[in-house]
């Protein structure tokens, strides 16, 4: 019996070994499994950058040109201010809310999970939440994924990672500068701003226990949407400080019943405008994606609030005006319906666009692409919005001519153009836009009064090679074709570098790049970019002179004289432009400080109404705009650079004058730059040369005069009516 027993008892033993080794075998199995875990999670946390945390993206600030701000864009919706700046009821009443052992945990509170997971059971629902604020600041920093369970382990870990390297006043910091209360607000801040109208230092009571009660759920409970719910979640906050003795009850029952009412500080926001789509663009180019994503760069730009609103507003006015014309016979823009997905790719009704330049510098004081930004993005003033420039273009094929010896008097026909004359053109005539000839005229009249004939024939004497030369080199194209219809504009260009083109005949032919941004800071406000302020000689100075002489004329008896009608009497100079069939209205026209340009059209090229000239169509915005911008950029008279000199010269030979001339009665007197006067007299009437008159007195009458008075008897002899 005491052999079994014995037996027995050795058996037992032997189980309990067994049981005891399986139990301790399972234990270090769960032991090396939940460290395995920890240390998979603890590895992958460790691939996380830690400086992340730390980068939050701001809008970027955008200045006008008097270093006003005039928007925001990129980056969310946040005004970052350092933990002094923000009011101590409100970081009270945060800990009190969302982390109320915040200085006592080191990144996990395993109270605060223990307390909710209790309080979740005995409620058989799953709403205790457990995150401390730095576990939140983890989530809404990294990109650690959605809320399963591995998930929540990855965040504790970097929550870990981040009391290691950051002090709790940073971690706190970070904190109310990062989460999001609702409305496209970031940061204690914005929110401050935007729904109190007041900074974050200054929040009493009430509004710092309602801004800390939107945290776990900012849109549903917006004090601008849900003032009621707003107000539960401020009173649960403020019965918490209770709680806690943050605050007493006598300091939370007036809190608790006070009513909630915003006074929003209208934050800008995002411009949705073309000028704002313009910088964004130059930015694209200048920086690279991460800097304008991560925000809190300070954009400077050349932009004049004034000018863009008077462009914008003047755009509108004149369209809407053509679109009640009786001969206007398209969609109008009143009666357009947008498209309920997405934007349509062109508008069906009449568009424009307006560029305005400050000469001196460059700078683009006024950019507007369209007449509505919200229906139509496509922005008409910049590439690849390119139109066919027509007659606006003919001041720069006078310049050449006049570089190259022809004078403003010379005589030129305006007769049809007869196959074969033009070299390269063949059987090419193209006719006047009116449909008649006027036969001999000073060259003057061709461009005053936009003859194609009369320019054709200027044009061929520039040179087809010089003349697309000078085209590329105002940057109005990279393939300009080559063929003697670009005598007459058949070529196209953006209205921002045709505006900056033109900018040349004030700054005496020098083109000026225009641009847009003048200066970028980063966050710490260090300059990262300047413009650089690049001009070059264009076209040959006292020649643009001449022409911007006759431009002037343009304005007071040429096919813009309409302007005066307008109510403008500034002194200025331009052209209009036309394009075949009336498809496309320009004016580009200048003062002695800005330059500016207007385009009127349809995205699908079409004739906009009969005889639908420039000087009809997009003059009045022109005037409109250069009316009210020369309340802040005063103009005077267009002046010469260079010295100018008085001179008689025969308008056949383009020399001076001789007493032949005078019997022939080809002579005439005008002011030219002391470089264009002739130094050889004229060979084809003989005789001797004429003195140059030594007084102006009642020269600007005579020379209006004098055409007439010439031309009227040499038509016979040139083939003219």
């Amino acid at each position: 019996m005491k052999l079994f027993a014995r037996h027995g008892s050795q058996e037992k033993k032997r189980g309990k070994l067994f049981r005891f080794g399986w139990k301790l075998s399972l234990l270090g199995l769960v032991v090396a499994s939940g460290l395995g875990v920890l240390f998979f999670f603890g590895a992958w946390a460790g691939t996380f950058d830690m400086k992340k945390v730390g980068e939050m993206p701001e809008r970027n600030t955008v200045f006008d040109v008097d270093g006003k701000i005039y928007s925001r864009l990129a980056g969310a919706n946040r005004l970052k201010v350092s933990l002094d700046q923000v009011s101590p009821l409100f970081i009270n009443a945060v800990l009190a809310r969302e982390d109320t052992r915040f200085y006592q945990h080191g990144g996990i509170d395993w109270r605060g999970i223990l307390r909710a997971l209790v309080h979740d059971i005995l409620s058989g629902s799953a709403k205790e939440g457990a995150s401390s604020i730095t576990q939140q600041l983890a989530r809404n920093s990294l990109p650690l994924g959605g809320r399963t369970i591995s998930r929540k382990l990855l965040e504790a870990m970097v929550a870990l990672r981040v009391e290691r390297d950051f002090t709790k006043q940073q971690i706190l910091e970070l904190y109310v500068n990062r989460i999001y209360f609702g409305s496209g607000c970031y940061g204690v801040e914005t929110a401050s701003q935007a729904y109190f109208g007041k900074s974050a230092s200054q929040l009493n009571l009430p509004e710092a226990a309602l801004l800390a009660g939107l945290i776990r759920s900012p849109n549903r409970f917006s004090p601008l949407k849900n003032p009621e719910g707003a107000a539960i979640q401020r009173n649960a906050v403020l019965d918490r400080m209770v709680e806690l003795k943050r605050i007493s009850a006598a300091q939370a029952e007036p809190a608790k019943i006070a009513k909630v009412t915003s006074h929003p500080k209208r934050l800008l926001q995002i411009q949705e405008n073309y000028a704002m789509d313009a910088v964004q663009r130059d930015l694209n180019v200048l920086l690279t994606q991460d800097q304008i994503d991560n925000g809190g760069l300070f954009i400077y730009t050349t932009l004049d609030p004034v000018v863009q609103n008077a462009a914008q507003q003047a755009l509108e006015t004149q369209l809407t005006k053509i679109e009640r014309q009786r001969n206007f016979h398209h969609p109008i823009k009143a009666t357009y319906q947008p498209p309920e997905n997405g934007e349509d790719s062109s508008m069906p009704y009449l568009e424009g666009a307006v560029v305005a330049i400050d000469n001196a510098s460059g700078g683009i004081r006024a950019l507007v692409g369209g007449r509505d930004y919200s229906q139509s993005k496509f922005n008409r003033a910049l590439s690849p919005a390119n139109r066919q420039v027509g007659s606006a273009f003919k001041p720069f094929v006078y310049t050449l001519a006049f570089t190259h010896g022809l004078l403003p008097g010379a005589s030129i026909s305006d007769g049809p153009i007869q196959p074969g004359e033009i070299d390269g053109a063949g059987n090419w005539s193209p006719g006047n836009s009116d449909g008649t000839y006027v036969g001999i005229q000073p060259c003057s009249y061709g461009l005053i009064h936009s003859r194609n004939t009369m320019s054709v024939r200027v044009g061929q004497f520039a040179g087809l090679d010089a003349v697309q030369k000078v085209a590329t080199t105002l940057n109005l194209g990279e393939n300009i074709p080559r063929g003697p219809a670009i005598y007459i504009g058949s070529f196209e260009t953006n209205l921002k570098d045709f505006t900056a083109a033109y900018s040349v005949f004030p700054n005496a032919g020098v083109r000026k790049q225009a641009y847009i941004i003048e200066r970028i800071d980063d966050s710490e406000h260090h300059p990262i970019y300047r413009a650089a302020h690049i001009s070059a000689p264009a076209l040959n100075p006292s020649a643009a002179w001449m022409t911007s002489e006759l431009m002037e004329q343009v304005l007071t008896r040429g096919t813009a004289a309409s302007a005066r009608s307008l109510g403008f009497n500034l002194p200025a100079a331009g052209k209009t432009g036309t394009t075949n069939d009336y498809k496309d209205a320009w004016f580009m026209g200048y003062t002695n400080t800005l330059t500016c340009g207007v385009w009127v059209g349809f995205d699908q090229p079409v004739t906009i109404i009969p005889r639908g000239y420039g000087a009809a169509l997009a003059l009045p915005v022109w005037t409109q705009v250069m009316n009210r911008a020369a309340q802040l950029y005063p103009t005077q008279p267009l002046q010469p650079t260079m010295p100018i000199q008085h001179a008689m010269v025969c308008s056949i030979s383009n020399h001076l004058a001789t007493t032949g001339c005078q019997a022939a009665g080809t002579a005439y007197e005008i002011d030219l730059p002391a470089d264009k006067v002739p130094t050889v007299a004229c060979e084809v009437h003989g005789g001797e040369q004429m003195q140059f008159a030594d007084k102006l007195q009642g020269f600007p009458e005579r020379a209006a005069a004098f055409p007439n008075r010439i031309f009227r008897s040499f038509r016979r002899l040139f083939g003219g009516k």
